[in-house]
């Protein structure tokens, strides 16, 4: 789908699309929490489900597109690093900007679930591949999980998000942002997938490795953005809601989508088809299975189980040191060519 471009082309199409993807996401977000408030939907719907699902827009667009042309390890490395820079990164600096409060319903359900769906995952590609009944199982799954979680959430009473964290304006700039923040990350999303391959092609580097690192971290600026600015209000219920509904909506959504459009076996007839990295199954789905896991840990509240747990900026920084190593290792095993 795609042709060969030189890698001083390639590098201007990154940074361009990385750039245009993160305007357009943020406009993005800001049309749909505006829509939102304007349908009188519930402020948790707003922060954790609008917002939260509204900073995947990037990698859902760059995963649906690399996956649609065959490029396999480019649509997962995406998604999958999207998911655990969100919480190493974009969790671990949140709490270095300020500590969390961590809300029992989110360490005994909502962190929970987001590991037992990485397990899942890590169940359906343990064959390398993904058909179109397995992508539409994690569709499934997705469409089940959230209205019983909202509606679990709103039995408990949780808020995820203040009113004054959703931007508001009037009809004609609500529009403006949906419809044109929706148009520049479409085309953002091509050049970004564009560029992406003719680097790696260009360096020697795997498309998975591409796909999580400058892809993964770029896609996940409006995530990072947000975190940051909700940590410095103090509003931990939006940082982790952003990031436990980014997640899900990353692994069953926008991997499900794709390999919907484009199972495994519609893809190996792509010309320039590489079959799923190992890698994948070996180092960074268990990866993400333990620092979803890490997220119960830390978010726990030991001495009373039953109140809010806090998770600290040595915590953070934990996480943050363990992403390094990662991002450090996965150079080292893979290297170039």
């Amino acid at each position: 789908m795609y042709s060969d471009i030189s890698l001083w082309l390639a590098v201007p199409f990154i940074l361009g699309g990385l750039w245009a993807l993160a305007w357009s996401s943020d406009a993005f977000v800001d049309g749909a929490a505006a829509v939102a408030r304007k349908l009188g939907i519930s402020p948790f719907i707003v922060g954790m489900v609008i917002i939260g699902f509204g900073t995947c827009a990037p990698e859902f667009c760059v995963s649906v597109f690399s996956g649609a042309s065959g490029h396999v390890n480019l649509s997962v490395g995406n998604a999958y690093g999207s998911c655990i820079f969100n919480i190493l990164g974009v969790l671990g600096v949140s709490a270095l900007v300020a500590p969390l409060v961590v809300k029992p319903i989110i360490t005994y359900l909502a962190a929970p679930l987001m590991t037992l769906t990485v397990l899942m995952s890590l169940f359906i590609l343990r064959d390398h591949a993904l058909g179109r009944v397995e992508a539409w199982s994690l569709l499934l799954v997705f469409a089940v999980m959230m209205p019983a979680y909202c509606w679990i959430d709103s039995k408990t009473k949780g808020e995820a998000a203040s009113d004054g964290a959703v931007p508001d304006g009037g009809t004609l700039k609500m529009l403006f942002n949906l419809v044109v923040g929706f148009a520049v990350m479409v085309a953002a999303s091509h050049f970004l997938v564009w560029g992406s391959v003719g680097v790696a092609k260009a360096l020697g580097a795997s498309e998975l490795m591409i796909g999580l690192t400058i892809v993964a971290i770029g896609t996940s600026v409006p995530e990072l953005a947000t975190a940051i600015q909700s940590a410095r209000k103090g509003e931990s219920d939006l940082v982790l809601g952003n990031i436990v509904g980014s997640n899900l909506f990353n692994a069953l959504v926008v991997v499900g989508t794709a390999a919907a459009i484009c199972p495994t076996e519609k893809a190996a007839g792509f010309a320039d088809y590489q079959p799923l990295s190992p890698y994948v199954l070996t180092r960074d789905l268990p990866l993400l299975v333990v620092v979803s896991a890490m997220l119960v840990l830390f978010g726990m509240n030991w001495r009373k189980m039953r109140e809010n747990g806090r998770i600290s900026r040595v915590e953070g920084a934990v996480w943050v040191l363990v992403f390094i190593v990662y991002m450090a290792f996965m150079v080292y095993q893979e290297g170039f060519k």
